[in-house]
């Protein structure tokens, strides 16, 4: 692959990556009483957790909604990011990357 055509996919990994960060994943748990939202790199931008649908009595059930809709984001983020990203991966593999 020549230099400039290393170039040209740089610039298509970064367009790529920039498209990722602007993706956002929004999962619910506990019929709105947990939202999370990450982005398609994968970080996490908010939770937001409604007072009025928490049982304070119950904190496991609030602890295990979080860890759901956590898990649950970070794998669509994932799948996410492969999807994009897999045009790349075989040139990738073939420049050592």
């Amino acid at each position: 692959m020549s230099k400039i055509e290393q170039a040209k996919m740089a610039l298509k990994i970064k367009k790529v990556q920039k498209e990722l960060e602007r993706e956002i994943i929004e999962i619910e748990k506990g019929n709105g009483a947990v939202r999370v939202q990450f982005n398609g790199e994968q970080k996490l931008k908010k939770i937001h957790i409604d007072p009025n649908l928490i049982d304070l009595e119950d904190i496991t059930e609030l602890e295990r909604w979080l860890e759901e809709a956590i898990r649950e984001a970070i794998q669509k983020s994932q799948r996410l990011a492969t999807e994009k990203m897999q045009p790349f991966m075989g040139l990738l593999s073939g420049l050592g990357l």
